[in-house]
């Protein structure tokens, strides 16, 4: 029996990162057996790709080719793999996240993200997506000091406004699988609400 594939996304500083772990704490003493992983990355190579990614200057459709270059990689060597076993992947950041931001974000065009989509995995898809939605300037506020940014945590306002947008337009085109979280919220408030979107869902 195929598992589940929850992917967790958001602008950077919107907090989903830090309910991956306690989520999948829970869903371990439910009998779950539970992967959590992230994008870019998963594997050592996408984790190459990642650091090139986060602080080497590239144009744009260089980005796009490496984030799918990553994402190959992690399908087939680690997602996959698990869903086949009937684990229940968790996943900070998937496809969504690029069309946000190689899309909304940097402009890219989205008829050729599809294309690279379907190309590179059609046949493994989120069951639910969790998008942390946070007004850019507060994320900023929660990143300042946080850690040294990197290359995309230094982008504007704007382009996090764009990015954000991006993520919109996702949850529109998705509505059964999208499920808009109030990051702004409380981190309980967040964990109820992360609780009653995957209720019926695993």
């Amino acid at each position: 029996m195929r598992g589940r594939f929850i992917t967790f996304e958001g602008i950077d500083g919107a907090g989903k990162s830090s309910h991956i772990e306690p989520l999948a704490a829970r869903l371990r003493c439910s009998g779950h057996v539970v992967l959590v992983t992230r994008e870019p990355g998963g594997t050592p190579l996408a984790e190459q790709l990642r650091d090139a990614l986060l602080h080497t200057p590239m144009d744009t459709l260089t980005e796009v080719l490496l984030v799918f270059a990553a994402r190959r990689d992690h399908v087939k060597q680690v997602i996959a793999p698990a869903l086949a076993r009937g684990e229940t992947v968790l996943c900070d950041r998937f496809t969504d996240a690029t069309f946000a931001y190689q899309g909304a974000g940097r402009g890219f065009d989205l008829a050729q993200l599809t294309a690279l989509e379907t190309w590179v995995h059609a046949d493994v898809q989120p069951d639910r997506t969790l998008w942390f939605d946070l007004p850019a300037e507060l994320a900023a506020q929660r990143l300042t000091g946080a850690r040294p940014p990197d290359r995309f945590e230094q982008q504007s306002p704007a382009f996090f406004e764009r990015v954000r947008t991006g993520y919109l337009a996702r949850a529109e085109a998705f509505p059964k699988r999208f499920v808009q979280i109030d990051a702004a919220a409380d981190r309980e408030s967040v964990g109820r609400q992360v609780a009653a979107a995957l209720e019926g869902h695993i």
